[in-house]
Order: structure tokens, then C-alpha cells, then sequence
């Protein structure tokens, strides 16, 4: 942890009492003492610090605060992630990552070649999937978690839902092996939001390529080499990221 986070209903006032892991965490890694400040974050709000007030060190452990919370929030970062849904284990990771490197809003959406068992995943319950994007924030020292939407079938997210959205974008691109297009053509320059979308293992069929082209998708490649899912999802964002920050 980065940076402890809290959620609003445990501040009374200017104060916080921690008893669970994010205490141990303060005792045993940070090794902090009586007047020393840790970083401290409201989730989905402000972040500052805490200045230690009294502690247990030996089980069961025990942290109070006096907080001193800024109420300046998160900046909303350019880019959504649209994701076929990728096996569970491969889920988790890329939830918590994609949270450190800074992303607005994940859809997970079902595609030709996501296995339909992936659907009956606990992952895909709100209480075990936020816990990923937490330990993405206490990564990166953020408190704004991202929005995740969950989209059982292709059809109506592409067709219906994205429908709706599309006009929220100044680029979308669809990440395909097989793509003319490169990134620096589309994103250096680009204004507006950019919603980016990653295909499952095997990676899209022909029919979803089609529909995303017909709302205005553009295909893009970044090399020859054919990733894994995960790999694949931090190689798009960094170098969107780093494209972004061109003059």
C-alpha cells in the first residue's frame, strides 16, 4: 500500500481508527510510530495524510488518526478499456493494473471466443472485483475508482448501448493483430476522450471487427507479435499514454 484508503463512513470528523490489515500494514511494513503522517485517501474523494495519534503494535493491531484530507478530487483519465471477458485469474491482474496506470470507466463484454463459463466467475461480483481495483489505487496513490460495466452480449452493447456512448469519444480503437492502422496515426493530437477495445484469446471474429467498424472504430496494430490478453492490455495503454503526452 501506497497510500492507506478509507472509506468515508469510517472518518468521524477528523479522525479514523483502523484495527484491520491496513493497521498491520502501518506496523510491520511502513513501521511507523506515534507523530510520524502516513498517506491517506478518501475513496472517491480527497487525499492527504494522517498523523499518527496512538497505535498498537502486537496483534490485535490498532491505528488512530487525525487526518488532514484534501477535498480536490481525481482527475477522470482519457482512456475506457472495452474488454472481451478474459479468464478469471487473467481478470484479476488486469483489473488492479489498469487501475495503477489510470483508466475511466471498463466495460466487460462477452465476444465470440470468451468461453461461456468465464460468466459464472465470482469475479464478476461487485464486492470481489472492486477489491482488485483498490489494491490498484493503494498501488498508484489514487482514491477515484474506476466505473465497470458488465455486458453479457455482444449484440446489444455494440449495437444498443454503444450507440449511446460513441458521441463521448474523440477516438476509439479497436486493437487487431490484423489492423493497417498505426496508433501514432489515430491518438497523437487526438482530442477527447479515447475508448480502447481488446479482444479475448484468439481475438475478435470477423463479425465483431464489422460491428465496431461500423461505429467508427479504427483497427489498429502495434506489430506483428501476438500478445496475451494481459500483456497486450498494458502494451496498448502505455503507448497511448506515452502518445498522448506528444506535442
Amino acid at each position: 500500500m501506497n497510500i492507506i484508503l478509507v472509506d468515508s463512513t469510517e472518518v468521524a470528523g477528523n479522525e479514523l481508527r483502523l484495527t484491520d490489515i491496513r493497521a498491520e500494514h502501518i506496523v510491520k511494513v511502513l513501521k511507523s510510530d506515534v507523530g510520524e503522517t502516513v498517506r491517506v485517501g478518501i475513496v472517491d474523494g480527497g487525499k492527504g495524510t494522517g498523523t499518527i495519534r496512538s497505535m498498537v503494535k502486537k496483534r490485535p493491531f490498532s491505528v488512530e488518526l487525525e487526518l488532514n484530507i484534501s477535498n480536490c478530487s481525481t482527475e477522470i483519465p482519457p482512456l475506457d478499456l472495452i474488454l472481451a471477458l478474459p479468464r478469471p485469474i487473467m481478470l484479476k491482474r488486469i483489473l488492479t493494473q489498469v487501475t495503477a496506470l489510470g483508466v475511466g470507466t471498463i466495460h466487460l463484454i462477452h465476444a465470440n471466443r470468451v468461453e461461456k463459463s468465464f460468466w459464472n466467475a465470482g469475479i464478476l461480483d461487485e464486492n470481489e472485483y472492486r477489491m482488485h481495483l483498490l489494491h490498484g489505487l493503494e498501488q498508484a496513490v489514487d482514491t477515484r475508482v474506476p466505473e465497470v460495466h458488465i455486458h453479457r452480449k455482444f449484440k446489444p452493447f455494440i449495437e444498443d448501448y454503444f450507440s449511446d456512448q460513441v458521441q463521448e469519444y474523440g477516438v476509439c480503437i479497436l486493437a487487431h493483430p490484423s489492423g493497417k492502422t498505426r496508433l501514432s496515426e489515430v491518438v497523437q493530437g487526438a482530442k477527447g476522450r479515447i475508448a480502447l477495445a481488446i479482444g479475448p484469446e484468439g481475438g475478435w471474429v470477423d463479425y465483431e471487427v464489422e460491428q465496431f467498424k461500423k461505429k467508427d472504430f479504427c483497427s489498429c496494430t502495434i506489430g506483428e507479435r501476438i500478445l496475451k490478453v494481459d500483456t497486450a492490455v498494458i502494451a496498448l495503454h502505455s503507448r497511448i499514454s506515452a502518445l498522448l503526452e506528444l506535442p
